[in-house]
């Protein structure tokens, strides 16, 4: 129903923007890779997916179309709803989540909070081929202007861990590895610190 939405960022949090278009107050829940991408913007646009259920509407906004695209890939997933797939969005950049599953990194996917192992190998078997079509679009598209140190800080706080033991975790793993280069590799080393 709505493609995407322009507005001014009225409130944002990690899990949830507000944007003021045209006096109207769209409350939109968003993952911690849009948080990181649209922070500090006055006025942004996001790529919108609308949920009806029995008893709320509730939009859900990305602020890359391909993050968009692979959110409807995810919740196409039986047994994977829009929470779920907004928590694993949350929990690494699309692009490492496409190459999880194309890979059939089954760890990686279960390291997600409320994906086990069943869930984990549903997603890869379901989504492989679907995302080896598209996966030229996704891997392009542009990536948030955020640290690799914030990234993860993000992950294991939408994780549901606490934000000082999480970057002191960061920080020891940084200064045994300084030269760790992906967000993926700083939260799998600092999940085994905390």
């Amino acid at each position: 129903m709505y493609a995407f939405i322009t507005g001014k960022t009225v409130a944002l949090s990690p899990a949830l923007a507000v944007l003021d278009n045209n006096g109207i107050g769209y409350e939109i829940n968003i993952s911690v890779n849009t948080y990181s991408a649209i922070q500090g913007q006055d006025t942004c646009r996001l790529y919108t997916y609308l949920v009806v259920r029995e008893d709320a509407q509730l939009l859900y906004g990305f602020a890359t179309e391909s993050e968009k695209e692979l959110f409807t890939h995810l919740i196409s997933v039986s047994g994977i709803g829009p929470n779920t797939a907004r928590m694993i969005l949350s929990s690494f950049p699309p692009e490492e989540i496409v190459q999880a599953i194309l890979q059939e990194d089954e760890a990686t996917i279960k390291s997600i909070k409320g994906v086990g192992p069943k869930s984990a190998k549903r997603l890869i078997l379901e989504l492989k081929d679907k995302l080896k079509k598209s996966e030229g679009d996704m891997l392009t598209a542009p990536v948030a202007d955020n640290t690799i140190r914030q990234e993860a800080l993000s992950a294991l706080v939408m994780l549901g861990f606490n934000k000082n033991a999480s970057e002191k975790a960061i920080a020891k793993v940084l200064k045994a590895h300084p030269d760790t280069a992906t967000v993926e590799a700083l939260v799998k080393q600092s999940l085994k610190n905390l």
